[in-house]
């Protein structure tokens, strides 16, 4: 299965309405997974208008610190190791701080009477869904407080990898964190959404850096092309030789295509072939 990952290191170019047009047009001609790897705020399934997942499952990925108090002898070794500030000392005793244990495990090696173990929680929930153009997602949904987005994200891989599928299209969540870094682990091109505004052109570049550091090769497409000079962009691409696969403008149909939670090629015809043009393009790099 060939692994085509669509970022963006900025939130809020369009990267998840691009992914979902672009799922449609490559199902023409392949069977995909469509992987919604953004679980912090996963959204893609909406923009398919699946607002119910078949089967929902938890799933741990994490582990938290758990104390015997029977055992500990109130030394404050787990409170002075801590680096998150995750344990208090009340009273001469050590409490954990709900939530905010990372899951190290220094507690566990520093403390000398054995009173901390490890345990796993079940930190996420996980689903897959059917929409009605003919293709699975998969997605997952951190669970309130919780932590872990990068080893969810893997879990999500790895379901959507069981498919009988070609080529799993990845949604990656904004920026360049652990999440992001776990999307593009393994992926045969990527696709990077930007807009030509200043954060949106210096999240690019950001974007690019960890896409060179894994040498996947990749595309970037213009969004919203006309709401402010583009050259930089294109210039940069060009000193650089970065694919410029295509340049989008700006366009209220999205927003509507949006609010009755149906991808943008679905609701104007011109934005067809605009796609068929991306997919071609793309499918040009993974597929032989």
């Amino acid at each position: 299965m060939k692994k085509i990952t669509v970022l963006s290191g900025k939130g809020g170019v369009g990267k998840s309405s691009i992914t979902a047009s672009l799922a449609i047009s490559i199902a023409e001609k392949h069977r995909i997974a469509c992987a919604d790897c953004d679980v912090d705020a996963s959204n893609l399934s909406l923009i398919f208008g699946i607002n119910k997942f078949d089967e929902w499952s938890s799933i741990t990925t994490k582990e938290k610190a758990s104390f015997d108090y029977q055992k500990c002898n109130s030394c404050g070794k787990c409170f002075d190791a801590c680096h998150f500030k995750s344990i208090e000392m009340i009273d001469d005793r050590p409490l954990l701080k709900q939530f905010s244990c990372e899951g190290c495990g220094v507690c566990e090696i520093v403390c000398p009477s054995k009173a901390i173990t490890m345990l796993p929680i079940d930190n996420a929930k996980i689903g897959i869904a059917l929409t009605k153009y003919g293709f699975n997602i998969y997605s997952a949904q951190l669970n309130i407080g919780e932590s872990g987005s990068g080893g969810i994200v893997s879990e999500v891989k790895k379901m959507a990898q069981d498919a009988q599928a070609d080529i799993m299209l990845i949604d990656s969540a904004a920026g360049i964190g652990c999440p992001v870094i776990a999307s593009v682990s393994g992926s045969d091109y990527a696709i990077i959404v930007t807009e030509p505004t200043p954060t949106g052109f210096h999240d690019m570049k950001r974007a690019i850096e960890i896409l060179k550091h894994f040498k996947i090769k990749f595309g970037l497409i213009i969004n919203k092309y006309d709401i402010n000079d583009c050259s930089n962009i294109e210039d940069y691409a060009a000193a650089n030789s970065i694919s410029v696969l295509s340049k989008i403008p700006y366009d209220k149909a999205f927003a509507k295509a949006l609010v009755n939670c149906i991808p943008i090629i679905s609701t104007s015809p011109s934005y067809k072939a605009i796609f068929e043009d991306i997919r071609d393009k793309v499918l040009k790099n993974v597929i032989p």
